[in-house]
């Protein structure tokens, strides 16, 4: 079970451009382990760091005023390319809970939610609207809004989120359904179940 996701209130990142793939956000020469721990460092690799591994003082994410931000607001197509699940456990172990874009790449979005990260759109003209408060954002998955503006989500995801459920955590929510459809068909078809000697 993951950490159940509550009212956020925190600055947001403005990292407004259009189609960053998961290549951009986590480069494949990051991707050194199989585990969620370790790969922050590496996330927007290809553009935090210049040469020997000197911070870009040109790329947002190495301003101080947005340290431990826990929202990132991107352009359309966010997380669109490759399905590697590394680019969501990097953004997560970075500190991000929430992600606003005006769309997302589809594996990605799924991603987001299996890793108890809130994927939110939102229009463009709303996400630049955002982007100049210079006050943190407070975002309320209960009553569905960022800052104020309403956003839409699936009644599955959102309560994966609120209780922090992964997709085995909710099947197992019907576990009493499965037994008695497994007793039950059991019954109707016993060859398809291998039967002890």
């Amino acid at each position: 079970m993951r950490k159940p996701f509550t009212l956020i209130t925190s600055k947001a990142v403005p990292l407004l451009r259009a189609n960053i793939d998961t290549d951009a956000i986590i480069p494949s020469r990051e991707m050194k382990t199989v585990s969620k721990q370790g790969l922050s460092c590496g996330l927007f690799a290809g553009w935090r760091y210049s040469y020997n591994r000197n911070p870009n003082p040109d790329l947002v994410l190495n301003n101080p005023d947005y340290k431990d931000a826990q929202i990132l607001l991107a352009g359309e197509n966010f997380g669109c390319g490759s399905s590697r699940e590394h680019a969501v456990w990097a953004l997560a172990e970075y500190g991000f809970r929430v992600i606003v874009a005006p769309s997302f790449g589809s594996i990605f979005y799924e991603n987001c939610i299996q890793n108890g990260v809130l994927p939110i759109r939102l229009s463009g003209n709303h996400i630049k609207e955002l982007a100049e408060q210079s006050q943190a954002l407070k975002v309320d998955l209960t009553h569905q809004t960022i800052a104020g503006v309403p956003f839409e989500m699936s009644r599955e995801h959102k309560k994966m989120l609120l209780e922090g459920l992964d997709a085995i955590d909710l099947s197992l929510e019907h576990l009493p359904d499965i037994k008695q459809f497994e007793a039950d068909d059991q019954n109707q078809r016993p060859w398809v179940y291998l039967q002890p000697n």
